[in-house]
């Protein structure tokens, strides 16, 4: 039954980005070891290391679904039985999404020393558009917005992003799919703060701009609009527009290769573990810490 799930490219590589994610968390938990009481801890089947790394391992290889992501496991790295079950899997990863946000955000701090950052939004549906009217799932958190790049509604969350002009992924904020980008700049640009900031005409905002500065210090460009009087050369538009590509180009990357916009998470929790794993690997490729 399980023939469908082994590994058909390198088991090799397999093994040797598992090893590489193993080490990585195990330094990263050593910090934090006190933050993470549990009862029976003797008793763990899997130490936190092994679980935090498969969970990570799942999201740089793309798997959205969990079921098929354990059945993998347990058919590939795991064969002799060792592994947990499947829902005591999940329960662990849920309860480990402390250290995995935790992690992140130590990782993202390294983007301060890159030379600018980058905020854009992204769309993350949760159904087809067809089910927008029925569909219950997070009912009375997520909401319809409009995609202005794929001109048509859609149900659910809106990713804001912040990345850095080597594609490192920094703050980030998850909101309604409703909410206006200019709402969410300042928490997604203040969480680690980088003193040059650019974004796209749904960020322009003088008094967002002025408050960045006066509080964070914090400059924050953004392409003029049609209809204003005073807009700037096409030569500073061009430029603009050329330091924004990276964020597109990380974007891409994200829903083609991680499947960002295909989180089948039900809960809050689990949403939120998934897409923190799912940023959490990507800046560990982007960093060269781990092989893609």
């Amino acid at each position: 039954m399980q023939e469908h799930f082994h590994f058909t490219t390198d088991p090799a590589k397999l093994q040797k980005q598992y090893a590489a994610i193993f080490c990585f968390v195990s330094a990263q938990l050593s910090l934090i070891q006190m933050y993470l009481h549990r009862r029976n801890r003797h008793l763990v089947k899997q130490e936190d290391e092994v679980v935090m790394a498969v969970h990570l391992l799942g999201k740089l290889l793309g798997f959205s679904s969990e079921r098929a992501w354990h059945r993998f496991v347990t058919g590939n790295l795991f064969t002799n039985g060792s592994f947990l079950e499947r829902s005591r899997y999940n329960r662990r990863c849920r309860a480990l999404g402390f250290a995995i946000k935790w992690i992140r955000h130590e990782l993202a701090k390294r983007g301060q020393h890159h030379a600018y950052a980058v905020v854009d939004s992204l769309p993350l549906p949760l159904c087809h558009p067809v089910r927008m009217q029925r569909v219950k799932r997070f009912r009375g958190i997520a909401d319809m917005g409009y995609c202005a790049s794929k001109k048509q509604w859609y149900y659910g969350f809106k990713l804001h992003l912040q990345v850095t002009n080597q594609g490192l992924a920094m703050g980030y904020v998850v909101t309604e799919a409703s909410c206006h980008d200019v709402k969410a700049a300042e928490t997604v640009m203040t969480q680690i703060p980088h003193p040059y900031n650019f974004g796209d005409k749904g960020y322009i905002s003088h008094a967002l701009r002025e408050k960045l500065y006066e509080e964070h210090q914090a400059v924050f460009w953004t392409p003029s609009r049609h209809n204003q009087k005073h807009g700037p050369s096409k030569a500073w538009e061009e430029w603009i527009r050329k330091k924004r590509k990276v964020i597109e180009t990380v974007f891409s990357i994200l829903v083609d290769q991680y499947r960002i916009t295909d989180i089948r998470a039900n809960s809050i929790a689990g949403f939120e573990v998934a897409l923190d794993g799912i940023l959490l690997a990507y800046s560990l490729v982007t960093l060269g810490l781990v092989e893609r």
